[in-house]
Order: C-alpha cells, then sequence, then structure tokens
C-alpha cells in the first residue's frame, strides 16, 4: 500500500496544487465585496482551476477560493488511499477479531493509522504568531457571494465547542456573518453538535466558549462536514484522515487549546440566550436562506500567522466545491454504512438537491417490509434524520445513476402501499418547503421485489388543459409544465384526475419542464429542493386504509416555486465588472469563462 501523506495545512495544500497545475494566482487587485465571488463561480463553472487572490482591497491578507471545486483537487486535498484506510476499518471486526500475529502484522500500518487518530501539543505554532487582542475583523477578506447577502461572511468555518459536562469535543462548518469588529453570527443549525453543547451552556445559565478556525489541514474541513455520531470527536478523524496526529497549542485567551496549523483561530464566546438576526444568505440550495435569529459569539482575540491566507468558499446552484467534498465524503464512508446500519447496503444523497433532500438506499428486503425498518434506521440516523425524501431499493442498482434508479423504482412500486408520507416532523434549516422553519415532512417510497409494470417512455394524445409542455424525464416520469402556483394553487390536484395522465405512475409539475429534464442536475435540484412531502404530493385519489394513506396513480409532485426565496443569480452590475475585467485577472488567457448563472446545470 503506498505511503498516506494528504498536506498538513493549507500552506502544504496550495503548493501542491501550484506543482500539479491546479492554482491559478490572480495578481490584480479585487474586491471581496461580489467580484472575487463571481470570479470564483465563474472559474467553477468552466471547471478551472483554484485561485490565490494575492491583493484584496481594504485587507492586509491574501484570499484563496475553489481550493475542492474539481474531485482531482479533493483527491490531492485528502489522499488517494482515504478511503483504502476506511474500507479496511470497516473489515477490521471481521478480520482482526480474534486477533492473530500474523494478521496485525499485515495490517500493522492500519493500526499505526488508528494510533494516529488524536491531537498532540506543539509549542511556536504559527497560528499564534500574531495575537491580536483587540481585533478587526472586517479587515478580513471575507466574501459577501450575492447581492442579496447580509454582509461578509466566513464560508470555510472550523467552529469547535466543548460540552460543558463532558469536555467532549466538536468540529462543525457554521458559516460566520461578520457583524462588527469583534462579533460574528453562528449559524448552528438542529442536529448539529455545537446546537447541543449551546444549548446545554443555556440551561445552565453559562457562555459557551467558541473556537472559529480559519485554515490548517484539509482533513480538518472533510471532518467538520462528516455525519459522525453525536458524541465521536471530529478531531479523532482528522488524524486518521491525514495519517498523523493533529497538532494543537495552548490558547493564549482561552483554556481550550488551538488547532496549531490554522492561518487563523477567532477566540470568543456565546453567551446565554443571546441571538442576533444573521443573513439573508446565498445557500447551497441554490436559493436566498432569509434573515432568522442565531447565536452570535464575541471575540476575546484574533490569533493568526504573520502572512496569514484566507480561505473561503461560495455556495449556489449545482455543482459548488461543497458538491465535491460532499460526494468524496459519502464514497469515504460508505463501507462504514453496513457497520452502523445493518441491513443497509449501500447509500447515497445527492448533492445536486442540498443532499438532505433526496436519499437514495440498497437495503435487505429478506421479507416483506424490512425495507422499512432499514428506512426507520437511516432516518433515526445523525443528519441523516433530516432526510426529506429516502428512495429503498433491494436490488444492485446503481444509486448514482438516478434515471435509472427511479425507472426501476417505478417498476416495481405499488403507489398504494408503498409510499409513505410523515407529516410534521422537523426539515432541514436550510430547506424553505415547508410551513416554518425546520418544520416539513418525510417521503418514503419503496421499489423493491419484481417489476410490476412496463413503464409508458413517450407522452402521446392531447396534453391535458392548462399544461404548456410535456417532457418524459424517464420511463414512468413525465414532467409537465403548467401555471404559476400563485395563479392556480389547485391545479396539481385536477391534474391528478386528468385520464390523459393514467398510464404514468410519476407526474413532475414544474415551472420549466423543458429545462427540468434536460439532465438529472437539473431534474434533482428543481424538482427536490421545490416541494414538501405532506403539502405537495397529490394523486388521482388518497384514501386512508387502517391509518395508511393510499395514493392512486398518478402520483403528483408540485415542484413548482411557492413563494420561496428567490433563485440565486449575480447581479448585473457585479456581472458587467467581472466581464470587464477578466483579462486583467488572468493575463495569460488561460482560465475559461464559465456560465456562473446556470453552474453545472444543462
Amino acid at each position: 500500500m503506498t505511503e498516506h501523506n494528504p498536506p498538513r495545512d493549507l500552506r502544504d495544500f496550495l503548493s501542491t496544487l501550484r506543482r500539479e497545475g491546479e492554482l491559478v494566482e490572480v495578481n490584480a487587485e479585487v474586491s471581496s465585496d461580489l467580484e472575487a465571488a463571481e470570479i470564483h463561480r465563474r472559474v467553477i463553472a468552466a471547471g478551472g482551476p483554484a485561485l490565490l487572490f494575492n491583493r484584496v482591497s481594504g485587507s492586509p491578507f491574501r484570499l484563496t477560493t475553489n481550493l475542492f471545486g474539481s474531485a482531482r483537487r479533493v483527491d490531492l486535498a485528502f489522499g488517494g488511499e482515504a478511503g483504502e484506510y476506511v474500507a479496511r476499518l470497516a473489515r477490521a471486526p471481521h478480520e482482526l477479531v480474534p486477533p492473530k500475529l500474523g494478521d496485525l502484522w499485515k495490517n500493522r500500518d492500519l493500526l499505526k493509522a488508528v494510533m494516529n487518530a488524536g491531537t498532540k501539543r506543539i509549542r511556536n505554532a504559527p497560528v499564534t504568531e500574531v495575537v491580536d487582542r483587540t481585533p478587526d475583523l472586517t479587515k478580513l477578506p471575507a466574501l459577501r457571494t450575492w447581492a442579496r447577502d447580509g454582509g461578509a461572511f466566513i464560508t470555510l468555518p472550523l467552529v469547535e465547542t466543548r460540552h460543558p459536562v463532558s469536555g467532549i469535543s466538536n468540529l462543525g462548518m457554521y458559516r460566520s456573518q461578520i457583524f462588527d469588529a469583534d462579533t460574528c453570527g453562528l449559524h448552528i443549525q438542529i442536529q448539529r453538535g455545537g446546537e447541543g453543547h449551546l444549548a446545554v451552556a443555556e440551561a445552565r445559565g453559562e457562555a459557551l466558549p467558541v473556537r472559529l478556525h480559519v485554515g490548517g489541514p484539509p482533513a480538518l474541513i472533510l471532518s467538520a462536514i462528516a455525519p459522525l455520531p453525536e458524541d465521536v470527536p471530529e478531531l479523532l478523524l482528522a488524524g486518521f484522515l491525514q495519517g498523523h496526529k493533529l497538532e494543537t497549542c495552548a490558547n493564549p485567551v482561552g483554556a481550550h487549546d488551538l488547532i496549531a496549523r490554522a492561518e487563523f483561530a477567532l477566540v470568543g464566546e456565546a453567551s446565554p440566550g443571546e441571538r442576533r438576526d444573521e443573513g439573508p444568505f446565498g445557500d447551497h440550495y441554490g436559493y436566498y436562506s432569509e434573515t432568522h435569529p442565531f447565536p452570535f459569539m464575541r471575540l476575546k482575540a484574533l490569533c493568526h500567522r504573520a502572512d496569514a491566507i484566507f480561505p473561503a468558499t461560495v455556495v449556489g446552484k449545482p455543482r459548488q466545491e461543497d458538491f465535491f467534498l460532499g460526494d468524496y465524503l459519502q464514497a469515504l464512508l460508505s463501507p462504514l454504512f453496513p457497520v452502523v446500519m445493518p441491513g443497509v447496503l449501500d447509500l447515497w444523497s445527492y448533492g445536486e438537491t442540498g443532499y438532505h433532500s433526496l436519499s437514495a438506499a440498497r437495503v435487505e428486503e429478506r421479507y416483506k417490509r424490512e425495507a422499512m425498518k432499514s428506512a426507520f434506521r437511516i432516518l433515526g440516523e445523525g443528519q441523516l434524520s433530516l432526510t426529506k425524501f429516502l428512495i429503498l431499493v433491494d436490488d444492485a442498482v446503481d444509486l448514482h445513476d438516478f434515471r435509472a434508479l427511479l425507472t426501476h423504482v417505478l417498476e416495481r412500486a405499488d403507489l398504494r402501499t408503498d409510499l409513505f408520507i410523515f407529516a410534521n416532523l422537523s426539515m432541514d434549516t436550510l430547506d424553505y418547503a415547508g410551513p416554518k422553519l425546520n418544520e416539513g415532512s418525510k417521503g418514503v417510497l419503496l421499489g423493491v421485489g419484481e417489476p410490476r409494470r412496463t413503464l409508458p417512455s413517450e407522452f402521446t394524445g392531447a396534453a391535458p388543459g392548462g399544461v404548456r409542455a410535456a417532457h418524459v424525464f424517464c420511463p414512468g416520469c413525465l414532467v409537465v409544465e403548467g401555471p404559476r402556483h400563485d395563479e392556480d394553487p389547485d391545479f396539481a390536484a385536477r391534474l391528478a384526475k386528468d385520464p390523459a395522465l393514467s398510464d404514468w405512475p410519476l407526474v413532475v409539475l414544474s415551472d420549466d419542464a423543458a429545462r427540468a429534464t434536460r439532465s438529472a442536475t437539473n431534474f434533482l435540484w428543481s424538482t427536490f429542493t421545490r416541494f414538501d412531502p405532506a403539502s405537495d404530493i397529490t394523486a388521482k385519489e388518497i384514501e386512508l386504509f387502517s391509518g395508511h394513506a393510499s395514493y392512486t396513480p398518478p402520483v403528483i409532485i408540485d415542484a413548482r416555486m411557492k413563494g420561496y426565496p428567490e433563485e440565486l443569480f449575480c447581479d448585473e452590475e457585479t456581472a458587467a465588472l467581472v466581464d470587464k475585467r477578466w483579462a486583467e485577472y488572468f493575463p495569460e488567457g488561460d482560465v475559461e469563462m464559465g456560465d456562473s448563472s446556470q453552474g453545472h446545470l444543462a
């Protein structure tokens, strides 16, 4: 096995990217207020390189973005061997128990990696080269990425807290709006470790100490977004992923250590019960998240390297950097799914939908409805509990090929008995399809057993009244375009009863049917980010049998916009500025300009 040796910190990673031809430096002065974000979006839309901005208006610090904007750069960040280590770790209980000397010797590199899953304190840490006890956060080159954003945000924050009683660490990535010189937001969402720590601290009437790091070992970023069990410290995973213990150092203004190789460390605390309006923010669902009260921290000090570099990311319509990180993380952890969730053989969440909106799993179905046991297990597991819609199969289907997956399911599902809707539940904070923030519903669809129908693959005949266009996404699934929701909110219910659709088990009502069916990415994004299962799914008939809502097809998903925050587009002034200055940013002419208004949508 090759040596597992991913970058030790941001500097090491930038050196790797430069050596591999994956980094372009921008020497023209740019603004972190909208301009840099639009440059980034156009570069990532064209599949372009990581960027290092050497001159940022009003800031003494350099700025780097698009570090993880391709599968290759993600591999360079975390080391191609990490997945093999995790797979071997998943097999270890079967292969190394009972322990035999020969087996232990053959797996000594794995045992060494496990032993590295921890921290060690060092002296003379780079992150404490400068300790500013009168900090000014407005000097950071933090990005305002979209015109309606409420301000500049730290978009790659590594927020560490400790449980007030047990002392167990949690590392999360909660965006942070810069409010003023020494105050910044903590967008801590439900079902996150930091939220639990804050709740305990507030119940005790105590402030929660917070360390917000920026930069450092890339393994920290992956660890911060990993859906680990609540009491498993993410810092342990970081050490395991980078192949050596994570270096920490004494905190010059607090009790808890800092990440030694971070670029910045914001040290402060969140006071009990205090909230501040945060947002709006152009988010990774491809829409704005609006203004809501969230916790915030007051700084005691800003620690940083003397020549610190500020890493940032930009989110929006798929695919952005979070897509490449999320898909890598899923592939990395997939060998562990059957270990922590017996009966779940494979699992995939779709980054095109913001991840929480849709997941699919291959499960065991040895007896009738065993699949639902796995459904409840998935929906009860950490951050997976926020999954809005879950599709289950019991056959060897490629979960990454959504057209093939949906075809497979629609051939098998009896929608009268295999579609389950659960109302009045929690929902991902960023999903605005529900009735209130953090509230919504869930759907589960089973596609198990043998095929029961032959699916239509072409729409013929006259379109139902009010339908402007009809396009087939895959066999059995028709996407139709009708009046806007504000013009005719009851159109979906009437559509379900139209005999022209009787052969189609699933119909999606869209604002733009041609766009929705142009690619699987388009379909996933424009469908699953725009409906709440309990409110927006209807059928020809819905009857109650023994407490089960039975849906007689066609089943209609109303995926029209319904007063949600608007889709993200660059403002005209910034777009014109970037158009005009593109040759200044890239005088060699070696960086292609993509279409930021579409991202990777077709």
